[in-house]
């Protein structure tokens, strides 16, 4: 049976061929907002980068760690109401943290490519840095999501793997193999 639109003078027939249409439009619109949000994504963990970076070698590198203490306050103070809560006191140390932790733009922007800003205030707060580049490269392969990640860290899911019983040098190798070459290569992950 055919059912016809009308819309003014014209009929649009809803037959299979406007429901391929409809679909190939709903795929390109929602590819479409997935690129916008994906570069929007790279570019917010790019920019928190750095701006840690920024802070982290004018507070801490110059030893002033109790000016950097009164500093976030009051440079929160005049960023917060302009550009949003992102910038609190609390958000520009993790930033510091974050530049700290992964101290290689290259790294976070090939991971940000396939990760949030949630995804890295999670690994910031892993100590060990073989563990945290187990879960960088995990959520990235298996994509997960920042509620699953924090399920696969609280299920100790690393310790569980052989990977953590190896020793750390090859225990370096087996994460790298997990990386694709042309994503990241093993000298910018490890430090």
């Amino acid at each position: 049976m055919k059912e016809t639109l009308m819309h003014g003078n014209l009929e649009v027939e809803n037959t299979k061929i406007f429901q391929v249409l409809l679909k190939d439009i709903h795929e390109l619109i929602d590819n479409a907002r997935q690129s916008v949000a994906a570069a929007v994504n790279i570019g917010l963990s790019v920019l928190y980068w750095q701006v840690g970076e920024r802070l982290r070698k004018d507070i801490l590198n110059q030893k002033r760690a109790a000016y950097g203490r009164k500093i976030l306050p009051t440079l929160s103070a005049k960023l917060a109401p302009q550009f949003g809560n992102g910038f609190s006191a609390r958000n520009l140390s993790r930033m510091i943290h974050f530049a700290e932790v992964f101290n290689d733009m290259e790294i976070v922007a090939a991971l940000a490519r396939h990760l949030s800003w949630s995804h890295f205030v999670e690994f910031v707060s892993i100590k060990d840095d073989l563990k945290r580049d187990f879960y960088a490269e995990m959520c990235r392969i298996e994509r997960w999501n920042v509620r699953t990640l924090r399920k696969k860290i609280d299920s100790m899911l690393f310790e569980r793997t052989a990977i953590s019983r190896k020793p750390e040098e090859m225990a370096k190798q087996e994460i790298s193999s997990l990386r694709e070459d042309d994503i990241l290569t093993p000298h910018h992950v490890f430090r």
